[in-house]
């Protein structure tokens, strides 16, 4: 039976053959590649030369010998099989090597992330500076990390310069704000660590941690809240300077006040310098919603292996124990040294005052702030950003719904719509906050802008 025409030299073939010269009547061994070439050219283009036009004749008149000559036997194993019999499968193909990483051939396509919508813009790793938002809920922040990002490095630094006595003989940090703090990063740490994550703590500046990590773990980017007081924009521009060296880009959010700083109708720099003019500029303006924690986020970096950390004791921040339990004997210390810092407890103090305030909501009292003491003293946790204004906005907002018209209107701070700022007396408290906070941005943006300005300092507590 004549063998089937070669597919690969069909086009160079005449119609009619010449029958080979004596020269040519000796024949070579019968070569297996008429039946073998397309799947041989496939393999490797060791097989798929060009050859002349006769050798092509010379192959299409010889039939495929029941047995391969032994020079080709290496071959044979390959593919060599009858013309009518299906195309062998490539098992030859498999690495037949140790598995060792270091051996194992790279993939063909390069794997990505399994987001379909942005994976491949993913950063490799990213850290997220936390500062005075120590909480899960409504963080852009910690969100957008973990959206970028194929892993994330939460941090947190102690620095040294907030701690110790002032210029003035003050304390920076006094023992209950100092306790108070610990509890809220201790918090913090656990619920990470609940979400399949964790908080490295460390004692030391910022600039020189941050850049410590940004190195072990070959960070890209740099996530952090932004801040308004002196101290804390001196902070960021050490941060970007010290970043900018390492090539890592610092991506700064706001999130500390009830309205963003994009939505005010206004430029930061054109900001109304009194509280009343503040108050009518962002009258009717909508509170965003806040962002719902994670129930699940990204894991450390493998790079640097960085350990996690111990939390500080009270010693470790320079204070003495014994003397400031020996001052908590009065009733006011004992108070503050009783609190529990954390998002935890700030979500179930806050829960437990909107309950309260539905309890009272028809009574027509005019600027009660009801719960232990007629006020839930939610400050500190509003303070170290254990909550944030939005959320407890929102919250007292739903209470509020059901508040009588007498109860409503008395509160004196209608923004013109039953759902925008103003509806009660929590509400008027974080507007002043937010007054406080814009006016210390702007006058210190106008300091950096012109360095012999004096500098300002955010009164960040004004909820009482």
């Amino acid at each position: 039976m004549a063998s089937q025409p070669d597919p690969l030299v069909a086009d160079e073939a005449p119609e009619t053959e010449t029958p080979p010269s004596e020269s040519q009547q000796t024949p070579l061994p019968a070569l297996p590649f008429a039946a073998s070439s397309l799947s041989l050219s496939a393999v490797s283009p060791l097989f798929s030369s060009a050859q002349s036009p006769a050798t092509a004749k010379k192959k299409r008149t010889h039939k495929l010998p029941a047995k391969p000559s032994p020079s080709f036997s290496c071959l044979s194993r390959l593919s060599l099989s009858p013309v009518s019999a299906p195309p062998p499968k490539l098992t030859f193909l498999r690495p037949t090597f140790s598995p060792t990483p270091l051996l194992a051939p790279l993939p063909l396509v390069p794997r990505r992330p399994h987001d379909p919508n942005g994976g491949a813009a993913l950063r490799r790793a990213s850290i997220v500076w936390f500062r005075s938002d120590l909480r899960l809920s409504d963080n852009e922040c910690l969100n957008a990390a973990n959206d970028e990002s194929m892993s994330v490095l939460p941090v947190y630094c102690f620095d040294p310069r907030d701690y110790g006595r002032s210029s003035s003989g003050f304390d920076k940090t006094g023992p209950y704000r100092a306790k108070f703090l610990l509890g809220c990063v201790a918090n913090l740490r656990d619920n990470l660590r609940a979400r399949g994550s964790d908080l490295i703590v460390r004692f030391g500046r910022p600039e020189e941690v941050l850049v410590e990590m940004a190195k072990a773990i070959g960070a890209d980017a740099l996530y952090a809240h932004r801040e308004v007081s002196t101290d804390e924009v001196e902070a960021e521009e050490r941060i970007e300077a010290a970043m900018k060296d390492e090539g890592v880009e610092v991506k700064y959010f706001w999130g500390g006040s009830l309205f963003h700083v994009d939505d005010l109708p206004f430029k930061l720099e054109d900001m109304p310098t009194t509280y009343c003019g503040f108050r009518d500029k962002v009258k009717g303006l909508e509170v965003r919603k806040t962002i719902d924690a994670l129930d699940q986020l990204k894991g450390l970096p493998k790079r640097g292996d960085v350990e996690p950390g111990e939390m500080p004791s009270l010693v470790d921040l320079g204070f003495n124990p014994s003397a400031t339990m020996a001052q908590s004997q009065n009733g006011k210390a004992a108070a503050y040294n009783s609190l529990v810092g954390g998002e935890t407890e700030a979500i179930e103090r806050l829960k437990k005052y909107s309950l309260e305030s539905q309890a009272h909501q028809n009574k027509g009292s005019s600027n009660s702030l009801y719960g232990a003491d007629f006020s839930c003293k939610i400050s500190p946790w509003l303070t170290s950003g254990c909550i944030s204004p939005r959320s407890i906005f929102h919250e007292l907002k739903k209470a509020a719904s059901g508040l009588s018209p007498v109860a409503s209107n008395q509160n004196g701070e209608d923004s013109g719509s039953s759902s925008g700022a103003g509806t009660n007396w929590w509400t008027y408290e974080l507007l002043w906050r937010d007054f406080f906070r814009f006016i210390t941005r702007k006058y210190n943006l106008a300091k950096i802008a012109q360095p012999d300005t004096v500098p300002a300092t955010a009164c960040t507590g004004a909820l009482a």
